[in-house]
C-alpha cells in the first residue's frame, strides 16, 4: 500500500505514470519483460485477475476502441520492422561470409592477441 495522504506519498502519486497500450514516446523503445511480475508466476491457478481495460471500460472509459487500433497499427509496424531486420541480419551474414577469406590474415593477428574469441 501507498502512504496517500503523507506528502511523500503524494509525491509519489504525482510520479506516477500508467498507460493502456504503449503510447507514443515508449512505443519505439525496446521492451523487456520482468519475469517476476508475470501473471502465470504471482498468480495461483484459482485466483480471479481482471484487466485493467475492462475495467475502465466498464466505469465510463471511452477509449477503448481507439486504444485497441493503435494497439493493432503498433503491431504491424513491429512486424514490418521486424521483417526489415531479418532481412538485413541476413544480408550482413553473406557479406560477413564474402569477405571472411580477405581478412582470414588479420582474424588470426587479432586471435593471437586475445581480442577474438
Amino acid at each position: 500500500m501507498l502512504p496517500h495522504k503523507t506528502k511523500r506519498g503524494q509525491a509519489a502519486l504525482d510520479r506516477l505514470k500508467v498507460f493502456d497500450g504503449i503510447p507514443p514516446p515508449y512505443d519505439k523503445k525496446k521492451r523487456m519483460v520482468v519475469p517476476a511480475a508475470l501473471k502465470v508466476v504471482r498468480l495461483k491457478p484459482t485466483r480471479k485477475f481482471a484487466y485493467l481495460g475492462r475495467l475502465a471500460h466498464e466505469v465510463g472509459w471511452k477509449y477503448q476502441a481507439v486504444t485497441a487500433t493503435l494497439e493493432e497499427k503498433r503491431k504491424e509496424k513491429a512486424k514490418i520492422h521486424y521483417r526489415k531486420k531479418k532481412q538485413l541480419m541476413r544480408l550482413r551474414k553473406q557479406a560477413e561470409k564474402n569477405v571472411e577469406k580477405k581478412i582470414d590474415k588479420y582474424t588470426q593477428v587479432l586471435k593471437t592477441h586475445g581480442l577474438l574469441v
